[in-house]
């Protein structure tokens, strides 16, 4: 065993580039590789395999380089890779010595992140005889508490320890007790069993849907149904049906283009007269643009746009408006409209478009027909059971990313088609009469209902149809419920697309992978993570990935999955509320989440609810922990709010953190391309158990290591592609390992240093050290000029703001043309991450609001430049101020900036008054060196190249400020941004 104060790898080194690489590599790009368990069932925010895994192994193994680390492990640690299969030649020249061997550890940890060696026997057994050699015959035990999908007590699994997986999302306990302990304990029976019986369900549900989803009459096979939700004109004489539709194009994919065309009625006063028709476009011009835009629809006929009010007011009559209203005479008169089909026909490649026939609408009567039958059959039978159709409700609007209540889905079955409906009862009737036949059978049923869930998730009517990939979007592309205008309905019996062989196919993948690697099952239990059932010091890892704070609402969107597998798989043990029989959803009372819309016990889940129960939730690891124990959190929640929270936890719960590992699990490109400010890395921070004898701390011993560990750890990080926010938070690790190994910080007055003035003063070390690198000075007092090397406000809390927005990636990521349109609309963060670094440094946000940033609905938005011309020259715009700075730059300069500053009027009276009299004196705002660097770039923007010449020059004479600034801004502004590419074609201008 390892001794109590030995380190682990985790604590003292780690691979993280090549490990960063081995996720994004494979892991996080499309395709993903078959097999993964991640695409067995969807799961919000999975941790990737690789990444688990290489850290674990950095938190089983021991330091070599640790004077307490055993001989015995040293030596068998280089027996083992020396006789490992495929192993680089240079391990065994470098292993002799405990540093090599320490190299050799950290390249198999980084090796064994990548999914093609996952699998690798040679790599599996080294991994397993690694941990044996540390511990013995008594296999490790790992807690995690926080399961979630899986990913970390599979990854235990893996390299030969004992798994303990709980969580308290009835969802997730399905999913891990089919990894963990299902698919182990059945193995190759379990894959062919599944083949068979996957085969046996189609084939029947094929049967049995066939008047639903019936073959055109040429024979082509429609297998998408792409609708639109409608609303009513409400202009006076109008009345028309407006079909809400995002795009008018159906396809616009390569030389492939496919698009709707609305037919002019022969009467505007004739609503029903508008019809639509699929053509081939020669060129973009001739697709209209769609009829609505955030919430407002436009009407073809008379062009009125109906309010966002009204069009929720109207979609809530109809429910939501995924269903057609028809008469009693079977004719469609309102609600969802079939824009068009799309088909495959025989011995012709690609897909084809039609528009909606009769048959099409027929179809969906006699499904509305069916569904009707089957829930007043239940009505009849006493209502005994659950509905047949899930007809629990909603959560409350204003439930974080919840937004479909407010047009009329109130219910989980108003999400669905009644086309839909009745395929998913038929197909959970077929499953659930496997359930309960004998252990296997229900295996077999559970994993055939994961497989049915994965087509709810790309068939429902929110499901959007991608013109662009010719394929449907799944419903959780976001971690979210948002409304959708315009969806995409698919033939669940039908190869293409997302169907039942699709999903069973992806889940018999997972499961031959799982069979193939894992042989010992693990253990697996719905619980509190303030309550697991362990005893006492009976874990030698406590590894978790905990809820982030207020950014996803995982028992709500859960509960689009679990309303159906209650009724596909009646009463299973796990799909239940096991502290609340009476609730019929997933529990909420005790998730630890920051939303307050909920309350536990009067209490309203805010901020000190999640610090509280966070704590607790971390008391409770350190108790199952044993003596010589480690734990791993993960974190990658984007404001430092939810930071807080979370160190407050760990800290009250007793742990002391050790070191702090940024690995990218996302994609770099995605984050300024949407605008948005969510990390590419989850920080993997180490901890211990603190000591309860550990001493107090002095609060200036502390201040004074902190700035030298932050640099230290930033210097480093950097070396690993480590950027921006990511860099940010990777540094809380260090920092509170000074702070968090005390039992408490005082001051020498004796006053108990909480952990939210720590953290302030971290965020101002990383601030102050981030600007000594970008700007090469840090200082804080605001003068005119950069005289002495100290940077005024507008150029600190612009460089700090485009230092926090860059972003960790795999490099090759980034998309110019979208990085390009997030810059020409400024750049954002959340207002919380900015006023962390403005405060400390001195910069008063609310002064430059209006002048270089904009503050709206908790988001900072930095203006792009374009947005300042007005400000800067006034009116008469660049023209104006390049004649004034051509004759004098200097003056001109002076003169053009703020050149209304005063009023209306100014900036002409001023060029008069110039004009009579060059001598006289001139009243002008203060112009900083942000505004004078970006009046040049306005000036390159505009082309007036002379008088930009002159102001370069006339800046020169004034000192090298202004061209510092430049370089540095020109570094830290994303590549392909309008920004950017002004600042670079303006140095090129500079004399050399």
């Amino acid at each position: 065993m390892i001794p109590k104060d030995c380190k682990r790898l985790a604590e003292v080194d780690f691979p993280i580039a090549e490990v960063s690489s081995a996720v994004l590599k494979r892991e996080k790009k499309f395709p993903v590789p078959r097999g993964l368990p991640s695409t067995m069932h969807h799961w919000w925010a999975r941790r990737p395999l690789g990444s688990s895994r290489a850290m674990l192994m950095g938190l089983l193994l021991p330091d070599p380089c640790d004077p307490q680390c055993p001989t015995e492990f040293k030596e068998s640690a280089r027996q083992i890779l020396k006789e490992m299969q495929g192993r680089p030649k240079w391990w065994s020249e470098d292993m002799e010595t405990d540093i090599g061997l320490r190299r050799v550890l950290l390249a198999f940890i980084s090796d064994f992140a990548s999914w093609e060696n996952s699998s690798v026997p040679a790599y599996l057994d080294a991994s397993r005889d690694l941990v044996k050699a540390v511990y013995g015959d008594e296999s490790p035990l790992l807690v995690d508490p926080f399961s979630g999908g899986g990913a970390i007590p599979l990854e235990a699994l893996r390299v030969g320890c004992d798994a303990f997986a709980s969580d308290l999302n009835p969802v997730a306990c399905l999913i891990l007790a089919s990894l963990l302990e299902e698919i182990p304990r059945y193995g190759d029976e379990l894959v062919n069993e599944l083949e068979l019986q996957g085969k046996e369900l189609r084939k029947e549900v094929s049967k049995e849907l066939a008047e639903f989803y019936s073959k055109d009459q040429d024979g082509s096979i429609p297998v998408v149904y792409i609708w639109a939700r409608t609303v009513r004109c409400e202009a006076p004489e109008c009345g028309t049906e407006i079909p809400l539709l995002r795009s008018f194009w159906l396809c616009k994919k390569g030389k492939r283009k496919w698009a709707l065309r609305p037919i002019q009625p022969s009467s505007v006063t004739d609503p029903q007269s508008w019809e639509f028709e699929v053509f081939q476009p020669r060129s973009d011009e001739e697709v209209r643009i769609g009829t609505v835009s955030k919430a407002k629809a436009t009407c073809l006929c008379c062009g009125i746009v109906l309010s966002p009010e009204r069009v929720r007011a109207q979609l809530s009559e109809q429910e939501g408006g995924a269903d057609v209203i028809f008469d009693e005479g079977g004719n469609r008169v309102g609600g969802a409209r079939l824009m068009a089909v799309v088909t495959l026909k025989q011995n012709a490649k690609g897909r084809y478009y039609r528009a909606s026939s009769e048959d099409d609408y027929l179809a969906i009567l006699r499904a509305q027909a069916r569904i009707s039958e089957i829930t007043d059959d239940w009505k009849v039978d006493g209502k005994q059971g659950l509905c047949p159709v899930p007809n629990e409700s909603l959560p409350p609007i204003g439930t974080l990313g919840f937004r479909v209540q407010r047009y009329g889905m109130l219910q989980w079955s108003h999400i669905f088609t009644a086309r839909q409906k009745v395929a998913f009862v038929i197909c959970g009737q077929k499953i659930a009469s496997l359930y309960n036949a004998d252990n296997q059978k229900s295996a077999l049923a559970v994993l055939l209902a994961i497989a049915l869930d994965k087509v709810m998730d790309f068939n429902c009517s929110l499901s959007q149809w991608r013109s662009t990939n010719e394929d449907v979007g799944h419903l959780f592309g976001r971690q979210a419920l948002p409304i959708v205008w315009d969806f995409a309905e698919t033939d669940p019996t039908r190869e293409a697309y997302v169907g039942l062989e699709r999903a069973i196919n992806h889940v018999c993948s997972v499961v031959a992978n799982v069979t193939s690697l894992i042989k010992n099952s693990g253990q697996v239990q719905q619980a509190d993570a303030t309550n697991v059932p362990l005893p006492d010091a009976s874990a030698s890892v406590w590894f978790t990935d905990p809820p982030y704070y207020d950014a996803i609402p995982y028992s709500d969107l859960s509960d689009f999955f679990l309303v159906w597998l209650k009724r596909t798989l009646p009463d299973h043990p796990l799909l239940k509320d096991p502290f609340d029989s009476e609730n019929p959803l997933s529990p909420k009372n005790r998730e630890i989440v920051q939303d307050e819309t909920k309350e536990r016990d009067g209490r309203v889940k805010d901020r000190d609810f999640f610090e509280d129960a966070m704590g607790e939730a971390f008391a409770e690891g350190r108790r199952v922990l044993r003596e010589d124990g480690i734990g791993s959190v993960i974190f990658a929640h984007k404001t430092t709010e939810g930071w807080e929270a979370l160190l407050s936890g760990m800290i009250n719960g007793g742990w002391t953190i050790t070191a702090s590992w940024p690995i990218a699990t996302e994609m770099g490109s995605r984050l300024r391309a949407r605008d948005s400010a969510a990390l590419a890395t989850s920080v993997h921070l180490v901890c211990r158990p603190r000591p309860e004898d550990a001493s107090v701390g002095d609060w200036a011993d502390v201040l004074r290591e902190l700035p030298k560990r932050v640099g230290d750890w930033m210097e480093r990080l950097q070396g690993e592609g480590i950027r921006g926010a990511d860099l940010v938070f990777a540094c809380v690790g260090p920092a509170l390992e000074i702070f968090s190994r005390c039992s408490k910080v005082e001051t020498a007055e004796g006053r108990e240093v909480k952990l939210p003035e720590y953290l302030e003063k971290v965020w101002e070390v990383v601030g102050r050290t981030a600007l000594e690198q970008v700007l090469g000075t840090a200082g804080t007092q605001a003068q005119d000029g950069l005289r002495g090397g100290v940077l005024e406000e507008d150029s600190r809390l612009t460089a700090l703001f485009l230092w926090t927005l860059q972003s960790t990636g795999d490099g090759d990521g980034e998309n110019e043309e979208d990085v390009a349109k997030a810059s020409a609309g400024g750049f954002s963060l959340p207002y919380d991450v900015v006023r962390r670094f403005a405060q400390p440094m001195g910069i008063d946000l609310d002064a430059w609001t209006g002048r270089i940033i904009e503050q709206k609905k908790g988001v900072v938005r930095l203006l792009p430049v374009t947005e300042r011309s007005k400000a800067l020259f006034g009116q008469e715009g660049a023209s104006a101020a390049a004649d004034w700075i051509e004759t004098d730059p200097m003056a001109g300069l002076q003169q053009a900036l703020f050149a209304e500053a005063d009023g209306e009027g100014a900036s002409a009276s001023r060029a008069r008054g110039r004009r009579l009299d060059p001598d006289a004196e001139i009243q002008t705002s203060n112009p900083t060196a942000l505004d004078r660097l970006h009046a040049a770039m306005l000036l390159q923007a505009s082309g007036h190249t002379n008088a930009l010449r002159a102001l370069i020059a006339a800046e020169q004479d004034r000192g090298p400020d202004f061209l510092r600034l430049a370089n540095a801004l020109t570094a830290l502004y994303p590549r392909g941004s309008q920004e950017k590419r002004l600042l670079d074609a303006m140095l090129l201008a500079v004399p050399r």
